[in-house]
């Protein structure tokens, strides 16, 4: 590592380290608050046959790590890389086929992470045969389920708009990704839930072709799908009482003003119970072959000045509430883990205005302790805002 000469910034000080052999680096002001170490963050990463990288490693030396580069280059690719080894999977798509570098089969993902003052080392490969692995400390999982919440993250990536704008998919993955983080039976009941769904709405469709109705396994499957659709909603129901009020108070933040963002949960379960509700729709779930009600419907509904949300806000608006909604979830997480996840910033840059821009980043970089990344196309223009946050940085060219 070298010392290169001071820079003069204003009123403020900085001096350059060149880590060599790698095209890092790094900004520490001379006066300033003491940095303080994240307790959860990771130090390194190596990739192998991993979308658009043959072979790569990269060092995380500090907490703030910004990512440069022209589109193409594996900006995205690289935190989608952190985001394995924190859920075992992407963060854009169900599959992991189409991970693998063209031309290759399979690939591997390494990382190195500090915890509770302790290294750990994780590990997702993806064989040949199209069988996943995933390894901690050398310890294989039986149940990948059982890594979820253990190594927390947040990624905010530009298309995760849909949340807002698209259908009420998006809104009750947003919620389920974050509860999978907080409460593991959660993730169980739910998984349960989705695979017993699965065999309903299949056996429904069967009837069709039957045209008779063996109402003693439909009765089978309602029970099954309540018991676990019960723990599931009330969950649910519980956590947006935490999540609405954050939700709002972030969106002031980044906003920098106050307006009338209502956020409600929407779900039948509210009115009726869920027995109840798969007994009074059985006759239309036989005609229609789908289960038409349950907690797979819910919704977070959003609005702003009581008119739907999505139709009548500005894309900064938009914007905004994404970011309220993201950085209440690792609030959230924050609290119930007891030290920040790792935040994984991918182009947000793109079509958020300056004020806005400076009131995440002061409260992303200046006011939160625990590890970022943010990539950007424009290098100029990312540490140029990083600079005025006054915390230390590293910088990442591809």
């Amino acid at each position: 590592m070298v010392l290169k000469g001071a820079k003069i910034r204003g009123k403020r000080q900085f001096y350059t380290l060149i880590f060599r052999g790698k095209r890092s680096s790094c900004r520490f002001p001379v006066s300033g608050n003491q940095y303080l170490a994240p307790l959860f963050s990771f130090t390194s990463i190596s990739l192998f046959q991993f979308k658009n990288y043959l072979q790569a490693s990269f060092s995380f030396p500090g907490r703030i790590t910004g990512i440069c580069g022209l589109n193409g280059k594996g900006k995205t690719n690289l935190l989608d890389a952190i985001h394995y080894l924190c859920f075992t999977k992407s963060y854009f798509t169900k599959s992991d086929t189409p991970h693998v570098l063209e031309g290759a089969q399979g690939f591997r993902i390494a990382g190195k992470v500090q915890q509770d003052e302790r290294e750990r080392e994780l590990v997702c490969i993806l064989r040949e045969t199209g069988r996943k692995e995933f390894i901690v400390d050398g310890e294989p999982y039986e149940r990948f389920s059982h890594h979820i919440g253990r190594f927390p993250c947040v990624f905010v990536a530009p298309d995760d708009v849909q949340i807002i704008t698209d259908g009420s998919e998006e809104r009750r993955r947003f919620l389920d990704t974050l509860l999978s983080q907080l409460d593991a039976p959660y993730l169980q009941h739910l998984m349960d839930y989705n695979k017993i769904l699965q065999q309903r709405n299949s056996y429904l469709k069967a009837l069709a072709e039957k045209k008779t109705a063996d109402n003693s396994l439909l009765d089978v499957y309602d029970l099954q799908l309540a018991t676990h659709g019960i723990y599931v909603f009330e969950q649910r129901k519980a956590f947006l009482q935490q999540l609405l009020p954050l939700v709002n108070s972030f969106y002031e933040k980044i906003a920098g003003s106050t307006e009338a963002i209502g956020l409600a949960y929407e779900s039948a379960l509210l009115h009726t119970g869920f027995a109840d509700l798969l007994r009074q729709r059985r006759e239309k779930d036989v005609l229609l072959q789908r289960t038409t009600q349950g907690l797979h419907r819910d919704d977070l509904l959003m609005t702003l000045r009581d008119s739907p949300f999505k139709s009548t806000a500005s894309q900064g608006q938009r914007k905004s509430l994404l970011f309220a909604l993201k950085l209440a979830e690792f609030e959230l997480l924050k609290e119930a883990k007891g030290f920040p996840p790792v935040l994984l910033l991918d182009d947000v840059f793109e079509k958020l205005d300056e004020r806005r821009m400076y009131n995440l980043l002061d409260w992303v970089c200046a006011q939160n302790q625990g590890q970022v990344f943010i990539t950007d196309t424009h290098r100029e223009r990312l540490e140029t805002a990083l600079i005025e946050m006054h915390q230390p940085y590293d910088i990442i060219e591809l």
